[in-house]
């Protein structure tokens, strides 16, 4: 590719403050929370292991997963979180690729300190972030993430 050809597809691609590794831990993460079901016994009082380890599968409030996705969204910085924010709207599909300008603005008027919660509250996130990396031209794939 030449000089100027690369530079034409780099004025294509928006620039993002978060990593798309970031992202995409996330995206794991959230596709783990989302997964969870209702809480069919809210105090088992019994070994996990006798109950094949079904409570881990139901949304309780001390969800490790929850902890660890609050933690780490609270700790990205504000540009940060503003563009999960607007990755998650525009995977939403309410938007094109051409809007993220104005979708990252909009994303930053409406910040503030429970991004988190607000993220954690959409039933598709981890989707939403997938396909709002896919609409800017990144792929998880590309990167080895760690699934635990």
């Amino acid at each position: 590719m030449t000089k100027r050809a690369d530079e034409d597809v780099q004025e294509l691609t928006p620039a993002l403050t978060i990593s798309p590794e970031k992202v995409c831990f996330i995206i794991i993460k959230a596709k783990e929370f989302g997964a969870k079901d209702e809480v069919t016994d809210p105090d088992p009082a019994s070994n996990p292991a006798d109950d094949r380890d079904m409570a881990v599968l139901e949304d309780h409030g001390d969800d490790p997963v929850v902890e660890e996705l609050t933690t780490l969204i609270s700790s990205l910085s504000e540009d940060e979180q503003i563009d999960l924010v607007a990755l998650a709207w525009l995977g939403r599909e309410d938007y094109t690729t051409s809007d993220w300008p104005a979708v990252r603005e909009e994303a930053a008027r409406a910040h503030n300190k429970r991004t988190a919660e607000y993220l954690l509250g959409m039933p598709l996130l981890g989707d939403f972030l997938e396909e709002g990396l896919s609409m800017l031209d990144f792929s998880c794939e590309e990167f080895e993430i760690e699934r635990l």
